[in-house]
């Protein structure tokens, strides 16, 4: 699982999410409501099934107070509520397509514009290079940091396989086929980042309270830092959380 950090550029914008146009007002009000942090987290990409992003994301959402937005279940919500958007969604799953990037952006956006928070953690998105650089192009928010939970993949099928949550998607064939997604898909977005410096690494083989103790050291340091600047973003991979938060 990995957490990203982001800061909001000063000339982003927020699209509403049935169409990219925009008066002077509105986009003023969009990017006066998402001014501050904006935190995305994949709990399909980056960082591995089991890695343990649910468990440490609910935790940053407790001791860093951002709001948590899953982008799955945003996906699901837009399915069934009848709207236009929500049929083609519901077809795309239905036809085992993947939903364009910036269907799933917009919808991130429109509820971080609807949120009182100015964090958000956001759970499963991006899953894959595309993803990201949509996300980044259309919200012109850059990561300040990343955490990449780091976990063996035998530690992690283990973990999986003792959840007991009764999912389909929780047998050995398809934990093993995650892990290759996460190899091919999410993985280069860590890379991506690390090859920028941003990645800070996390043993997350150790006990739940001892990771987190990790985590805190590499939150604290970063909000003591942004307390002098505008605003920061906390993202993490899908993969790593319940998801997460990815984070």
């Amino acid at each position: 699982m990995f957490l990203k950090l982001f800061q909001r550029g000063k000339t982003g914008e927020a699209s509403d999410l049935e169409s990219n146009e925009e008066s002077d007002d509105e986009r003023q009000g969009s990017e006066k409501r998402l001014k501050g942090s904006a935190a995305f987290s994949k709990s399909h990409d980056p960082g591995g099934p089991g890695s343990g992003k649910g468990t440490q994301c609910a935790n940053i959402v407790k001791h860093f107070g951002y709001s948590h937005f899953s982008a799955g279940d945003l996906l699901r919500a837009e399915r069934d509520s009848g709207s236009e958007n929500g049929t083609m969604i519901k077809n795309m799953i239905k036809k085992g397509e993947i939903v364009p990037s910036e269907v799933t952006i917009k919808l991130l956006q429109r509820a971080m514009e609807e949120d009182g928070n100015d964090k958000f953690l956001i759970d499963g998105f991006p899953r894959n290079e595309e993803n990201r650089a949509a996300f980044e192009s259309v919200t012109e928010i850059e990561p300040e940091f990343v955490l990449f939970f780091d976990c063996p993949e035998e530690e992690m099928e283990k973990r999986v396989l003792n959840r007991n949550q009764n999912r389909d998607d929780d047998n050995i064939e398809t934990i093993r086929n995650r892990f290759k997604v996460y190899m091919e898909s999410s993985l280069p977005v860590i890379e991506y980042y690390n090859s920028k410096g941003k990645v800070h690494k996390i043993d997350a083989a150790k006990p739940i309270d001892q990771v987190f103790e990790a985590v805190k050291e590499v939150f604290s340091s970063h909000e003591d830092r942004m307390s002098t600047r505008n605003c920061a973003s906390i993202s993490r991979s899908p993969i790593c959380g319940n998801e997460t938060v990815a984070a």
